[in-house]
């Protein structure tokens, strides 16, 4: 299997490539040229196996210049034991108070939030891969986060050889929690450092730096080259449809479902990376319905997948799901290029208006293939805090994003078996869940809360989050988002 660009459909790469270079040349995403198939006996052959079974049959139809042994050493190292502390890596478990609704839980890895089950297989996927396409380069990872992403990456690729890995995040827009796991991150090829601006600034910065050729020069004068663990890498997106498959397999073996009978997926959405994947499993032949695109009061993607406009000229809300505070939606120029044709043309005018004017207006034949295959609500603040309670008193204990995901759910009001996505442990939010669940905020510290949290609930605090208390604070600088290329330059020492 080749990839091309969003941006330049002749473009004829790897997966190697792709990986290892996280973004085109000219800006593009990197994209499949072929969507695999997956016939129903494939899917029925899924459903027996271990989830890095699953995850290693269907790597292997996108990476196909990785031999399986490769592939093998990948996922054996990414879902190691130990590792995850659930047995079943991404479980399903039924949501109490619903006929069909069922909790896929991605939060069970060293970070507790969804984005490890990729962030710890991408950095064996990066590293095989630069062995073959570049392999006298250190390659240096360049990551903007809205809060899950910069701690997930810094520890799957804390002490990676030949990696450094440098994380920019919006300095008022990620938790107490989220910020200090980025703070007092271990590892010596590691670097942190706080913006003053959202994470689409975070964002725009890093694209700008990525592809800014003068500073791409300077980084190979020193034997250096730029790669991403966003998802705006191809590696970061490709384990994320794997856990939508396995979703559907688990599905069937619980009974929640009969095989080949359709499900909806309600993702809670910012940057469009989780969502895409599931779509990419439809796509693969896994009986999806409806793709539910969850938004919190920043719903940009609501309005666009309503009416085929996207404006990101609006308020910027800093809310209690910060990792979905986003108005520029990265992922989103995969699917159109996909609905449009693979048009590439079309798709560098759309991003060009972006860029321009922060809006643009998509074709009618976007438009319809958005129809068939999404829908989409958002929940305000009020909501999410009442989702929660609620939630709660059902008998589950929900974060402030999967809240946003359930009450959009529960607006659908479907009678179809339902998953959504629980992307995040409660305990990176205490502050909010206890708020929500007690009707006021405490007046504890970060880890009081916790603690408290735990009591309330009956539950255990993960073990990765209750280390963090007695950790040196090793990262504090906070940049200037004019000043975000220097920090990069001041931060590997060159």
């Amino acid at each position: 299997m080749f990839y091309t660009s969003t941006r330049n459909k002749n473009l004829r790469v790897t997966s190697s490539e792709a990986i290892t270079k996280g973004i085109s040349d000219e800006g593009g995403l990197f994209v499949p040229e072929e969507i695999p198939h997956l016939t129903e006996d494939e899917i029925m052959g899924l459903i027996p196996l271990s989830y890095k079974e699953r995850a290693k049959k269907i790597l292997s139809l996108y990476l196909t210049d990785f031999t399986e042994e490769e592939i093998n050493y990948c996922v054996e190292g990414a879902y190691r034991d130990g590792k995850f502390s659930s047995e079943k890596i991404a479980p399903v478990v039924d949501l109490p108070g619903t006929d069909n609704g069922h909790i896929l839980e991605l939060f069970w890895g060293p970070t507790c939030a969804f984005k490890d089950m990729a962030l710890q297989l991408l950095p064996y996927l990066l590293t095989t891969a630069s062995k073959r396409f570049a392999p006298d380069k250190e390659i240096v990872i360049l990551v903007a986060t809205s809060g899950d992403t910069g701690k997930a990456a810094l520890e799957g690729f804390k002490d990676v050889p030949h990696t450094r890995i440098l994380v920019f995040y919006p300095d008022q827009g990620v938790s107490a929690m989220q910020k200090l796991q980025m703070q007092t991150q271990a590892g010596e090829n590691v670097a942190v450092c706080a913006i003053k601006g959202n994470f689409d600034d975070a964002q725009s910065g890093v694209k700008k730096i990525f592809t800014d050729k003068a500073v791409g020069e300077k980084l190979a004068q020193n034997n250096m080259m730029f790669s991403s663990a966003n998802s705006i890498n191809w590696g970061r997106l490709v384990p994320q449809v794997v856990y939508y498959c396995s979703a559907y397999c688990d599905m069937v073996e619980q009974g929640n479902l009969y095989f080949g009978e359709k499900m909806d997926v309600v993702v809670p959405t910012g940057n469009f990376g989780n969502i895409l994947a599931a779509y990419y499993a439809k796509k693969m032949g896994v009986p999806i319905n409806l793709l539910v695109c969850a938004s919190n009061s920043n719903n940009v993607l609501t309005d666009f997948l309503t009416t085929g406009t996207y404006d990101r000229n609006r308020k910027f809300y800093t809310t209690t799901s910060p990792s979905m505070d986003i108005l520029i939606s990265s992922n989103l120029e995969r699917l159109l290029f996909h609905l449009s044709g693979e048009n590439d043309e079309e798709i560098r005018g759309y991003m060009k208006l972006l860029s321009e004017t922060g809006k643009y207006t998509v074709s009618d034949e976007i438009m319809a293939g958005i129809k068939e295959n999404f829908a989409a609500g958002y929940s305000t603040e009020d909501e999410d805090r009442d989702t929660i309670k609620e939630t709660f008193d059902n008998g589950y204990l929900a974060d402030t994003h999967t809240a946003v995901a359930i009450n959009v759910y529960k607006k659908l009001d479907s009678d179809r078996p339902t998953i959504i996505a629980s992307t995040a442990s409660p305990y990176k939010f205490p502050k909010s869940v206890l708020t929500a669940i007690l009707g006021q905020a405490p007046d504890l510290d970060e880890f009081d809360m916790t603690e408290e949290l735990s009591r309330v609930s009956t539950t255990k605090m993960p073990l990765p989050l209750a280390g963090l208390k007695n950790r040196p604070v090793r990262f504090t600088s906070v940049s200037e988002i004019s000043d975000m290329e220097q920090c990069v330059y001041d931060m590997l020492g060159i």
